[in-house]
């Protein structure tokens, strides 16, 4: 077995190994999300965290890991008698990306439980986390249906698994890691407020804590075992304090002053409901605890608030996570408990412990504005060229105020990765019908088994009740769900689109569909078009955040080389299906659908346009073209793209032009 990391050689990175350690000593904090780029030891640090973990006592056999002194009297191994137990040291279970549901929670053995009407249930991932860790690498890529299940269990200690009509439950308490690279796309608001904590995490800049990286790194890689001897007093001197805290914690007093200071700054950054208070109270509860304290100080207050809700109030995923750090001490300030004692000047280490901790997430920039100085700065560029003019290249303007949109679907049914936007042949849905299993049974269709099996009945000599099954007979349910596709954004960011300030309201409707795509669970992807070329500004991507930051830079200007945007669009879609066939795709136009430069421009839009069509490309053009006198050249554009297309006016949810329109038409 290979010797893991040890916790306490990992440099810097205080404000993670605190959040876990906190976690540690009270599991009922809820977890924690760590963000961060690559190579942070994000994943180095939660799998050296078991190693701290104290030992646990377990019912010999028991595949749930019931507590021999309080069995669970619902365990699927039960009942067990309450007595001695067996230890073992403490669980880390890691969650694949790729899991299946079966494989997180468990399965049963439908072909016995029809026949032998038996529960035969195969334990999952949540039960072998059960009184340990579950870790989940790269948490924002977990399908939303595992990531709900996971999260469920965390909140309710168990874990239920229904197959038609038969149900199992065990116990599933275990402290709950995430990590993530926002890069990478995020997690929904709702599934971030469910983990107690979050943490931002970052390379240092400092040489010199890098060379020790780099050192510690080495020194692990070429002797393991020697490289942990070293850290053995540490680790043991913090595994000890772990147990201490945990001792400790019941005698905690919250009192009513660090409660008042909890709710006023709860309330002061406006965070949604009231899990933030119960996790700042459970947080700063087991800071004392990990202090060595008795009762909860104000700086248990900050630190928790510092760790528990930054990820609280992002209200689109556009919000850059942090706190106002001045603000934070003036609430604290102003609600400054009565009951509050004096530090104990010969105590313990304060709240961060022995390396000193920190707790200084990025404080956010500055607020609003962006939308104001876009305007003024449209307003001093003065009158733009004609289209074609090859007028020069302008600064960036802001997006206008985003909107809620019309919903743009792919017409026909996919089988795409599990999304919310168009209809798709999923594991989860409405039955639509069955089929027979082409790999292992996951959705039985008890009816169709049923009717499969009758005929056979008197040949297989039955002679009770019980139906004889045989697994030729067994149906799998086929379903119908959602899908998420590639959003693939095609901007005209030429002269024509800069004049008569249009850009702010058209990056407005950008950001109003990047907005779409992020609840959808899409991929996204931008490509822009201007002067004389075209440019893969952002690869297909589930970062919506990316996209919208590379639009926000995007400067206009010059000609209009649609037909080059078209046909780079054509290769960006090309080279995806290669990656994820599977992922349908839908191709959304902004332009006033005007070409110039290069000869016979509106030809090559044509024929780059026509490309689309051919391959079946779902469509949709977004025509920005303003003025009294108007061309249709966009309205043409879609004709040729075998898509559809709608105005600013008509993206809107709440327009008055009220059509529901599908992104193609092609019955018509």
């Amino acid at each position: 077995m290979t010797t893991p990391f040890p916790f306490t050689a990992v440099v810097g990175q205080d404000d993670l190994r605190l959040a876990l350690l906190l976690n540690a000593v009270s599991p009922a904090v809820g977890g924690v999300l760590v963000r961060g780029e690559k190579g942070t030891a994000k994943s180095t640090a939660v799998r050296a965290l078991s190693a701290l973990l104290p030992e646990v006592a377990v019912v010999p056999g028991c595949r749930f890991s019931c507590d021999p002194a309080a069995p669970d009297p619902g365990c699927p191994d039960g009942p067990h008698e309450s007595g001695g137990g067996a230890a073992r040291p403490a669980r880390m279970v890691e969650l694949p990306v790729g899991a299946s549901e079966d494989r997180l929670v468990g399965a049963l053995d439908i072909e016995r439980a029809l026949a032998e009407g038996v529960k035969a249930f195969e334990p999952g991932l949540l039960a072998d986390a059960h009184r340990g860790i579950l870790y989940v690498d790269e948490v924002n890529l977990l399908h939303d249906h595992l990531v709900d299940l996971l999260l469920d269990a965390a909140a309710m200690g168990a874990s239920y698994v229904e197959r038609e009509g038969v149900s199992v439950r065990h116990a599933a308490r275990f402290l709950l890691v995430g990590t993530m690279n926002p890069e990478e796309g995020e997690l929904r608001p709702q599934l971030l407020d469910r983990f107690g904590l979050t943490v931002e995490v970052a390379a240092s800049r400092e040489p010199d804590q890098r060379v020790e990286v780099v050192r510690r790194r080495l020194a692990h890689d070429d002797d393991p075992a020697a490289f942990a001897a070293r850290w053995a007093e540490e680790e043991a001197a913090v595994r000890a304090r772990i147990v201490a805290a945990r001792e400790l914690l019941p005698s905690v007093r919250l009192g009513d002053g660090a409660l008042r200071q909890i709710a006023a700054t709860c309330a002061a950054f406006e965070v949604d409901g009231m899990r933030a208070d119960i996790v700042m109270a459970r947080t700063a509860t087991a800071l004392a605890a990990w202090a060595g304290r008795t009762d909860v100080l104000a700086e248990d207050v900050r630190q928790a608030a510092l760790l528990a809700l930054p990820h609280r109030r992002r209200r689109n995923p556009f919000d850059a996570p942090g706190l106002d750090e001045d603000k934070l001490d003036e609430t604290l300030e102003e609600f400054g408990g009565d009951d509050e004692p004096d530090p104990d000047p010969d105590g313990p280490d304060g709240p961060d412990g022995p390396d000193g901790g920190g707790g200084q997430p990025p404080a956010e920039g500055p607020e609003g504005g962006g939308d104001a100085g876009a305007r003024a700065e449209d307003e001093e560029a003065g009158p733009s060229q004609p289209a074609g003019a090859g007028s020069g290249e302008r600064a960036p303007v802001g997006a206008a105020e985003p909107f809620r949109t019309k919903v743009l679907s792919v017409p026909g049914i996919g089988e795409g990765a599990a999304g919310r936007r168009s209809r798709a042949r999923t594991e989860h849905g409405r039955t639509t019908g069955a089929r027979r299993p082409s790999g292992a049974l996951t959705k039985l269709h008890l009816a169709a088994t049923v009717r499969a099996a009758a005929p056979h009945q008197r040949a297989r000599g039955r002679s009770g009740p019980g139906l004889v099954v045989r697994r030729d007979d067994l149906r799998q349910a086929t379903r119908e769900g959602r899908e998420s596709n590639l959003v693939l954004f095609v901007v005209d960011a030429s002269g024509s689109m800069a004049a008569r300030q249009r850009m702010s309201a058209v990056k407005g409707a950008v950001v109003s569909l990047l907005l779409d795509a992020y609840q959808r669970r899409d991929k996204v992807g931008l490509v822009t078009f201007r002067g004389s070329a075209a440019d893969v500004a952002l690869p297909p991507t589930s970062s919506v955040d990316a996209a919208a930051a590379r639009l926000e830079s995007l400067p206009t200007g010059g000609r209009t080389p649609l037909a080059a945007g078209l046909l780079k669009a054509h290769d960006v879609l090309r080279v995806e299906r290669l990656r994820d066939p599977a992922r349908r795709a839908l191709v959304v136009v902004v332009t006033d659908g005007r070409a110039t430069g290069g000869p016979e421009p509106v030809a090559l839009a044509s024929r780059a346009a026509r490309l689309f069509a051919a391959d079946g490309v779902a469509s949709v053009v977004v025509d920005c073209e303003s003025g009294p006198v108007r061309l249709g050249l966009a309205g043409r554009l879609a004709g040729e793209l075998g898509g559809s297309a709608v105005t600013l006016d008509e993206l809107r949810a709440d327009s008055i032009a009220g059509l529901v329109k599908d992104v193609q038409r092609r019955a018509a």
